[in-house]
């Protein structure tokens, strides 16, 4: 018979591969393949993620592994910026390459058909070939092509440092991936394999759907991409199917967890991993709004969100706010309050003096 895996198990099992139940000995990119990236609109976010998976991470790390191009940001999944490997890159950009092109087409077909864009992409290529690009150039050439539309759907660009760091935050500085990590090494059908255990090694046990979800493809092309790899499965308390990884942590569902501090946009709190509930339903409008559709920053207590957080800097005075949603036991609140000292710390390293502050 197949194996029911509980909710909770479900969630342990997240918190497991998303480095959120200990920190992790693992270097930067190898933690970035286990997680299977980071979702990184507003640069900052990355920071915190590392900083709530590893043992060692400080600010300038992830600096210098861009400049040394072993990690790399660019739009992938669901056309949104994220924080990957440099070995990654080209298995997810690859994979979801094509499906981003058909949604594109979906869009703005009428306006500018395929064989417009494929010449046009053909010749960006050419003219862009040589050097980094701010955005204002991208625009401006796209311009003499005829469209005021650019996305980076037909010609892989990827962020170059000092944008979308911690301190030049805005990622305007680009350059073609060709260039900067070299030329691709794989295609759409083994692209999409690799999205796939990325995401059941980094996400799972997960349906199929949530995985395509996730990856911003058809559910047919991500079963596609199942039929290649040996997977195991299981079943939710839905009754509905789950495959995974062989091998891959299954932790108990008595497992502890700690407290972690999540940043905005992270991907362990987006619809794709609702089977974990991680996110309680109940919260999910206090997190995602109108007015904050990237969300906020949010702390996990035994395994799910329980409040906000937010870093404040005053002169030389840092404060780290924190909004719990509900009532929390006198030993999380403790728990709570060395993390966000350990935190504010690594936010705000040339303050002068720290507080942590809870806000009703």
């Amino acid at each position: 018979m197949t194996r029911v895996l509980s909710t909770r198990e479900l969630n342990r099992a997240l918190l497991a591969r998303q480095l959120l139940l200990k920190r992790s000995p693992l270097s930067v990119p190898k933690a970035l393949e286990q997680i299977a990236g980071i979702q990184n609109q507003y640069a900052p976010s990355a920071y915190v993620r590392l900083w709530s998976s590893l043992r060692k991470f400080a600010l300038g790390d992830l600096d210098r592994l861009l400049t040394q191009r072993k990690v790399v940001q660019g739009t992938l999944m669901r056309s949104t910026i994220h924080l990957v490997s440099a070995r990654d890159w080209w298995g997810f950009a690859e994979g979801i390459g094509p499906s981003r092109q058909d949604w594109w087409q979906q869009v703005w077909g009428k306006e500018f058909p395929r064989q417009d864009m494929d010449t046009v992409a053909t010749k960006l290529t050419r003219e862009l070939a040589g050097r980094p690009w701010l955005r204002k150039e991208l625009d401006a050439l796209l311009r003499a092509h005829g469209s005021s539309i650019w996305s980076g759907v037909w010609v892989p660009l990827i962020r170059v440092p000092p944008s979308g760091t911690w301190t030049r935050r805005r990622a305007d500085i680009f350059q073609l991936a060709a260039e900067w990590i070299g030329p691709p090494d794989t295609d759409e059908p083994r692209g999409l394999e690799h999205l796939l255990r990325r995401y059941l090694g980094g996400f799972g046990p997960a349906r199929l759907a949530d995985a395509a979800q996730w990856a911003g493809v058809s559910v047919a092309k991500m079963k596609a991409a199942a039929e290649g790899l040996a997977l195991r499965t299981f079943r939710d308390e839905q009754g509905r199917e789950l495959v995974d990884l062989p091998g891959a942590p299954l932790p108990s569902a008595e497992t502890p967890a700690p407290v972690r501090f999540l940043p905005t946009w992270d991907a362990v709190l987006l619809v794709h991993a609702r089977r974990t509930k991680i996110l309680p339903e109940a919260y999910r409008s206090l997190v995602f709004s109108t007015k904050t559709p990237h969300s906020v920053g949010t702390f996990l207590v035994d395994g799910s969100v329980a409040g906000s957080w937010r870093v404040e800097r005053s002169g030389d005075r840092a404060t780290l706010f924190y909004t719990p949603f509900e009532r929390l036991p006198s030993a999380a609140d403790r728990e709570l309050r060395d993390e966000a000292a350990g935190l504010v710390r690594f936010a705000e390293p040339d303050a002068a003096s720290y507080a942590i502050e809870r806000r009703a």
